[in-house]
């Protein structure tokens, strides 16, 4: 009886949170701003696109800005926020700190040309231009364009002991239940990886499939043998942990699905990368969307929608904050 209650009240809670997700989610909508700072997202626009002409950087570090954001107490640029002396912040969590200075220089020179404008001052959340930055790279670099939810408040805390993120070690069964836990799907799961496509990664995020995978394999055997040779001749043994590679070893510049043919090819730079094709369950995925660009778009589109409604703030659960580094 005990157990019955409990899976009532543990299915109560997972529903309520859903709920209360959709009732948040419920106050986005394209166009928030129309009447309240009509051209935000020209002048959010303009100055992504001055950041990416100075780096290409600029790209992968607000994708990964954005994600991180989300995943972890949703979308309410809490990620932005500094340390203090009495809290560390998420940005410095361990997980968190190979995050790329020019996501962060992106959000908050947007914010700064934002409150430029004098109608505009003190009324877009930092959260709401995170999320059209995001749109903006992604189109920068060759990927889909589409129509940004709004109406998002920055969140009121921000906490290393709250970082909880996909690991490039998961399996399948791993990436799905973190995934679930945020309303998204395998299918969602699996479009949203595919932000491997560009950007970079450090080599102690993948040594271990290359030096140490198992002691029978000390390279992962799901890894192409090429590209394998080809990333130890990277990232040598007690190499400098700032040295880092490609994520997409073929396109590396462009927001494509490439991704999906190099895990064909046994490419997948991180265990959570391979394990799409391996996996049976994942695979028909990675087959369609490597050949079919146009379905890996919308299903992209679709995913980063979703991801977007995570943990919105709303009410008395946020604000807009007039430094996005620092609460009010």
């Amino acid at each position: 009886m005990g157990g019955f209650n409990l899976f009532i009240c543990v299915f109560s809670l997972f529903v309520g949170s859903f709920f209360f997700s959709d009732l948040a989610s419920a106050q986005l909508r394209q166009n928030y701003y129309a009447n309240i700072c009509p051209n935000v997202e020209n002048i959010v626009k303009n100055v992504v696109k001055q950041k990416f002409q100075q780096t290409f950087v600029t790209v992968p570090a607000t994708i990964r800005l954005f994600f991180h954001d989300c995943m972890v107490q949703g979308c309410d640029a809490s990620i932005v926020v500094a340390s203090t002396p009495g809290n560390t912040a998420e940005k410095d969590h361990p997980d968190n700190l190979s995050l790329a200075g020019d996501g962060f220089d992106t959000v908050i020179k947007a914010k700064a040309a934002v409150d430029a404008v004098p109608s505009c001052k003190n009324k877009v959340s930092c959260a709401d231009i995170l999320a059209i930055a995001t749109r903006d790279v992604i189109v920068l670099a060759g990927g889909p364009s589409y129509a940004v939810e709004l109406g998002r408040l920055d969140g009121l805390s921000s906490t290393a002991a709250s970082v909880n993120l996909p690991k490039p070690s998961f399996n399948l069964n791993q990436l799905n239940s973190m995934f679930a836990s945020k309303g998204l799907s395998q299918t969602d799961m699996i479009a949203l990886s595919a932000a491997h496509t560009v950007g970079f990664s450090h080599c102690d995020k993948f040594s271990n499939r290359i030096y140490s995978f198992s002691s029978r394999n000390p390279i992962d055997p799901t890894l192409d043998k090429q590209y394998a040779a080809q990333l130890q001749s990277m990232c040598p043994k007690n190499v400098d942990p700032r040295i880092a590679v490609n994520m997409d070893p073929n396109t590396p510049r462009k927001f494509d699905n490439v991704y999906f043919q190099n895990l064909q090819q046994g490419k997948g730079l991180f265990t959570s990368d391979q394990v799409l094709f391996t996996d049976s369950r994942s695979k028909p995925n990675v087959n369609l969307w490597a050949k079919n660009s146009q379905a890996f778009e919308k299903a992209f589109v679709e995913a980063i929608t979703k991801m977007g409604r995570i943990g919105v703030k709303t009410g008395t659960n946020g604000n807009i904050r007039f430094d996005c580094g620092k609460f009010n």
